[in-house]
């Protein structure tokens, strides 16, 4: 089943283990009440870029750095206020390379859609990810990405994707002390003074060639942070960009294409490929193709690992910055290809399910009520 819903809503550290980035219609939506979340208001005082570190069980490192940079905890502060849209029918022309500016941050569209970040570039840097680098991906033996990379020349500026403090700055993120070696090179992490259900949200930005701002530091959004470069474990330029919620330990990164608001007039597809029993298929490629048209999105979906899915959508799959219109998802399974239709609406997430055999099929995230536990991945 295809839904599209529209709806109104209101990092820690994690993913110690690595940063590969070899590196029917829908539902008519409709508008309910966002949840309280939680704010923290703070007092300032080519080849494809490839980036690896093999994942181990060995977690000593991850305590140093949670005494250095996890502040307090106040899980009943605010969340940033939800803005609201009334949204236009889906552009029929999505051949324009042209990228339209961004929907005000916060914006969310369910009660569990949390687009909290822009975009951390300025408003005339239109990179894509790179989608063999999404979120999720596996390129080696025991290798899995915990962040996206967004191919980028060097020096290009980098911007804090929202306010909050600077935790960490230079050399050493993943070991948590100083380290020219460092597999994410020169970077910044900053603790947002806004959290989610109760955690606090941090984003990272890696591999940067220059580091403008200081631990401690309060920035707000579109402070300049620094230059992308090509740092730490990296073949070529680009960003590594991470979302850490402060929930399972350090290893609790988020797709990170699930919180940055997409450029007004564009969407973002959710879903979940299943084999035919419904446990999720590691590594399908999904192609996503506009109708009447030669382009296309491609993604896999995502390898087991310390990869953690939305709560509600339970995902394993992600495209995000899809221009409104009609679109055709086709997967090849088992020798088989099997095709569904769906609507891509701006500013709003699109869910389908696949489960193998059985192709396209109508399960949905189940609506919450005061009972609602989301499934856990298998």
């Amino acid at each position: 089943m295809i839904q599209a819903r529209r709806f109104l809503l209101p990092l820690t550290l994690t993913a110690w283990m690595l940063i590969s980035t070899a590196c029917g219609k829908a539902d008519q939506p409709f508008y309910v009440p966002p949840p309280q979340a939680t704010r923290t208001p703070e007092n300032p005082a080519t080849p494809a870029p490839v980036s690896f570190l093999p994942v181990t069980s060995n977690t000593k490192p991850v305590s140093i750095v949670h005494e250095n940079v996890q502040p307090e905890i106040n899980p009943t502060v605010p969340a940033p206020e939800t803005i609201q849209f009334e949204f236009t029918e889906p552009s029929q022309n999505m051949e324009s390379t042209w990228r339209p500016a961004l929907y005000p941050v916060p914006l969310a569209l369910t009660p569990f859609d949390h687009f909290y970040f822009s975009k951390p570039f300025t408003a005339n840097e239109n990179p894509w990810p790179v989608e063999d680098y999404r979120y999720g991906g596996s390129f080696f033996e025991e290798i899995v990405h915990t962040g996206m990379d967004i191919k980028i020349p060097v020096g290009t500026p980098v911007i804090a994707a929202g306010p909050g403090k600077i935790v960490w700055a230079g050399y050493g993120l993943f070991s948590g002390r100083y380290d020219p070696d460092d597999p994410y090179g020169n970077a910044v992490m900053i603790r947002h003074d806004f959290g989610y259900k109760g955690q606090r949200l941090y984003t990272v930005y890696a591999h940067l060639d220059r580091v403008v701002v200081e631990q401690d530091q309060y920035v707000e959004s579109g402070d300049l942070l620094g230059l992308s470069g090509k740092t730490g474990k990296a073949s070529g330029p680009h960003l590594h960009f991470e979302v850490r919620l402060d929930v399972n330990g350090f290893f609790g990164t988020r797709n990170p294409e699930l919180w940055l608001v997409p450029p007004q007039g564009y969407g973002v597809l959710a879903g979940q490929v299943m084999n035919t029993g419904g446990r999720k298929v590691e590594g399908q490629l999904v192609i996503v193709r506009p109708l009447g048209s030669e382009n296309f999105w491609r993604a896999n979906s995502y390898h087991y690992g310390h990869i953690f899915p939305d709560d509600y959508y339970q995902e394993n799959l992600v495209v995000s910055d899809l221009p409104a219109g009609r679109y055709e998802i086709q997967i090849n399974y088992l020798s088989k290809i099997y095709r569904r239709e769906i609507d891509i609406y701006p500013g709003l997430v699109t869910y389908f399910s696949f489960r193998g055999r059985s192709g396209f099929t109508s399960e949905a995230p189940p609506l919450p009520g005061s009972d609602f536990d989301p499934p856990q991945t298998p």
